[in-house]
This record gives C-alpha cells, structure tokens and sequence, in this order.
C-alpha cells in the first residue's frame, strides 16, 4: 500500500503508522485496525491525542465527504482493540512456546539475551520490575540488543496470555510469534504514550482511499 496522510496533522507514513477508519452504514465512525473493510477510508495517525482531534472536530465527516457520526469513547474502543491484539498473540505465542513467565525465568530470559521484550503488569511491584531492568542492563552492557520494556497491561489482560493464572512479569523471545507480540506492544505504546512524528516522512498521498 502507498503512504497515507494523516486528515489531522496532514503528516505522511505508511499505513502501520495510521489507523484506518470507514463509516458504517448507518453513518457511524468505525476504526479498522486491519484496514481491510470495504469502502471509503480515511486515515489518522495511531495516537490517541490524535485521534481525540479528529473526534472532537469531526474531520472524518469532511475527509469521507459525508455526513457522520463519531460514536462515544471511540478512542477508547481503539484502545481495547488494541489490548485485545496484544493479548491474542501473547497466548498465541506461549503456545508456540516464545513466551515465558515467573520473575526467575523472566530475569534469565533477560540476562541470557534469550528476551526480545519484557512486559511487567501495571500493579507489579517497583522493586520487582527494578530487578527486571538490571537484567536487562546487564546483558546489554555485554554487548546484547537493547531488550524493551513495557507497562501496558494490568493483571487482568495478563492473566489471559496464561488462561485465569496470576502473570506480573512476561518475556517474549525470539520467532515469528514474540516478534508479533513486540510489534503489537509497540503499536499500542505508540497509541497511547505518542512518537516523535518526525520520523514519519514520505511523498504527499490522498487522505483517502477507494478501498
């Protein structure tokens, strides 16, 4: 797919970087994630600050050039999608046998390089996650990859990676699945904590598509 331009920041990138959104028959906004609805698409940059903006002023009605509605919450519906994302391929990947958990293997998994990225519940101790961060220090002042860290999910969502047991730190490791889940943690930071847009560049495109 061609870059795409944000309709509120008229910023350019990839549509990784976007979220897509297309009316629904009834003329209510709906966000497509998967940007594969049919139809008319508009497209916002994937932080929620953003978003709030096209909300509160409604530019997906000028961008699809009708009249719509912008259902309550939608930021926040993006943000359970989101989660739901990040959960699903965590599950997915510790059946593939890329996730691991416990503060004893995950600090291993860390200390070994094993680890592509730790995720730590948002009720977890801060002498515990701190413990996690030295290992993580560690392997890097050996010379390793830098292994990132993420507070995105409370004990709940992390329970459901392990179906109902108690999770309060996570590691990912290396294959196709861990990477999914990397990519998917890094989606939902970048939607809810923001990114240096200028690092977003490309050449001029449609604010909308015919898909």
């Amino acid at each position: 797919m061609n870059d795409r331009t944000c309709i509120v920041t008229r910023i350019t990138g990839s549509p990784d970087q976007m979220i897509r959104f297309v009316a629904a028959p009834d003329g209510s906004i709906v966000p497509d994630l998967k940007a594969k609805l049919p139809g008319r698409g508009c497209w916002v940059l994937a932080e929620k600050k953003i978003v709030l903006q096209a909300m509160q002023k409604n530019l997906f009605a000028r961008a699809l050039k009708m009249k719509v509605t912008v259902p309550e919450g939608l930021d926040a519906t993006i943000d359970g999608l989101m989660v739901t994302a990040l959960t699903g391929m965590m599950a997915l990947a510790r059946k593939a046998g890329q996730i691991t958990t416990g503060a004893g293997k995950v600090d291993a998994a860390a200390r070994s390089g094993q680890a592509i990225a730790l995720f730590h519940s948002s009720d977890a101790a801060v002498d515990g996650v701190r413990k996690m961060d030295q290992a993580r220090w560690a392997w890097k002042a050996s010379g390793g990859h830098e292994i990132p860290s993420f507070h995105l999910l409370n004990g709940e969502e992390m329970a459901i990676v392990t179906a109902g047991s108690n999770v309060i730190h996570l590691a990912a490791l290396a294959g196709q699945a861990g990477e999914g889940v990397v990519k998917r943690a890094k989606i939902l930071d970048r939607y809810r904590n923001g990114a240096d847009n200028g690092q977003i560049a490309g050449d001029p495109a449609e604010e909308t598509d015919s898909k």
